[in-house]
């Protein structure tokens, strides 16, 4: 999973999707975008997992780092390639100040790779401390700074993931 800050307003454009669109049509949008970009790559779904202590679901803010936000591509993952989750500034700014007040020793406590495995979180059986520390740790530190930078900003968030 990838993060990118956006303007709400791109261009003249306000619509998120047309947005989305715009800037993910571009074959070249991760050259373009490195410096307001985060990769997760496949840790996404254990730093889900270790903010809300569920695969898929939790609460406002901190499931919005990850898993919240408005689905744009239920029908262009096809023309995209990816799918395209849209969060707003006014859902940014919650989740940065969450990120912020809650250290990774707080949610750090939640690890651990059997229980992540039984509630279906994503290669949890091959985590170890290692991970934890080398991965998630650097990981959780990352979106702190991406969501205050978004947030100080009034930026959107789009998280996008390449369709398999």
């Amino acid at each position: 999973m990838s993060y990118l800050r956006v303007p709400p307003v791109l261009e003249g454009e306000s619509d998120p999707g047309r947005i989305a669109r715009h800037v993910f049509g571009d074959r070249e949008w991760r050259r373009r975008a490195a410096s307001v970009l985060v990769d997760l790559g496949g840790a996404w779904q254990a730093v889900h997992y270790l903010l809300t202590g569920d695969a898929w679901d939790g609460r406002q803010p901190e499931a919005d780092v990850v898993c919240g936000g408005r689905l744009l591509t239920e029908d262009g993952t096809d023309e995209l390639g990816m799918d395209v989750i849209y969060l707003a500034p006014d859902r940014v700014k919650p989740a940065a100040d969450h990120l912020a007040a809650t250290p990774f020793a707080d949610v750090a406590a939640r690890f651990d790779p059997a229980a992540m495995h039984a509630a279906g979180v994503q290669d949890a059986a091959a985590l170890d401390a290692a991970a934890r520390d080398e991965v998630l740790a650097p990981a959780y530190r990352a979106l702190t700074g991406f969501f205050r930078a978004a947030a100080d900003e009034g930026q959107a968030v789009y998280k996008v993931m390449i369709a398999s």
